[in-house]
């Protein structure tokens, strides 16, 4: 179990829904404060950022290396400089999203990429860090954030059991006593084939930290189905309209499909119960009206027992069903009218 911002988040918990704006603001505050807006209205838990400029992230350099590749679905070709000028969220306007957030009653934190988005985000209070899928590898980035004593969530994209091993070590090394782990295909859109939650039980065990999915397919089918395999946080990317654009529009949901998911979600998690078998208390007045053998027609004592008046019906109360060839052919030891169940007295 982990807590951020006073919410208890673990497998005793409903899910804890993280909203990503990341660049679904397409470059206007105003935008992104009404992402905030209507990811309060969804019902969603928090909201998250990715705290970084083009020239902390990368050089603005445009030889091979720094070109994403031509099969990319979604960016194929473009330069990481350019895309990532396109796609931060200003330094400046932190404070008024983490404001707004607040004030609409979610949860702001984000996912620093280098030791000044650390410092930014420590004088706004952030309660909570974001370790992005390709920064797992960057153990002294994890150490700082660890070092600030709040709740790190580590997103695994890419990454083998060794890395994950060192990124959770580097972590719990540098003070971290409270740590998420989520399981991430790190594919912009990822394909729910590649999902592979079956390895959610797997990341748990391998890192002992509260498991979730940072998730990137289309709809909310895979985020409901790491539920089921015991995900206690969920992220989506989410932005106003995809109709809209922008460099994450094509992989993020629309808030009405956000408010779907916080809602299945919790509702997937309840049906989750116990590993019992056996009538629910919803079920008790159910089982009034199982079927049972029954008096269909009028008889008088000492007619006989035939399939013309006994059958099984609902409710119950008679006999069980399967005792009609035990009692076929007795007699009735006394009046009886319709309705009556029968019982072993009345033969």
């Amino acid at each position: 179990m982990i807590s951020i911002a006073g919410r208890a988040i673990g497998p005793g918990r409903p899910p804890f829904v993280i909203a990503e704006l990341s660049g679904n603001h397409n470059g206007d505050l105003g935008r992104a404060l009404a992402i905030v807006d209507a990811v309060a209205a969804a019902g969603a838990h928090a909201l998250k950022l990715q705290t970084y400029r083009p020239d902390t992230i990368t050089v603005d350099a445009d030889g091979p290396a720094f070109r994403i590749g031509d099969g990319h679905g979604l960016w194929a070709g473009q330069n990481l400089y350019r895309l990532y000028e396109q796609a931060h969220t200003p330094w400046e306007w932190h404070e008024p999203i983490f404001t707004r957030a607040a004030e609409r009653g979610l949860i702001a934190f984000s996912a620093p990429f280098d030791p000044t988005a650390i410092d930014l985000l420590e004088s706004l209070g952030a309660p909570a860090y974001k370790i992005a899928s390709s920064e797992i590898v960057d153990l002294p980035l994890i150490r700082l954030a660890a070092r600030t004593g709040k709740p790190l969530i580590l997103s695994t994209g890419m990454a083998t059991v060794g890395e994950i091993h060192a990124a959770v070590e580097a972590a719990t090394e540098a003070g971290c006593t409270q740590l998420a782990v989520l399981a991430c295909t790190a594919a912009y859109p990822a394909s729910p084939a590649d999902s592979n939650l079956r390895a959610l039980p797997l990341l748990q065990g391998v890192t002992g930290g509260v498991v979730g999915l940072s998730d990137h397919t289309p709809g909310i089918g895979a985020a409901l189905a790491a539920v089921a395999l015991g995900a206690c946080l969920i992220e989506k990317h989410v932005t106003l309209a995809r109709d809209d654009g922008g460099v994450d529009a094509a992989f993020s949901l629309e808030p009405a499909e956000l408010a779907m998911l916080v809602t299945e979600s919790e509702r997937a998690w309840q049906s989750l119960g116990q590993a019992r078998l056996g009538p629910t208390e919803g079920e008790r007045e159910g089982l009034r009206f199982r079927r049972s053998l029954y008096v269909v027609a009028d008889v008088r004592a000492g007619d006989p027992v035939t399939e013309r008046n006994v059958r099984s019906i609902r409710p119950a109360g008679g006999l069980h069903p399967d005792a009609m060839p035990a009692v076929t052919g007795r007699r009735f030891t006394r009046d009886a009218t319709v309705g009556t169940p029968l019982t072993w007295d009345l033969v």
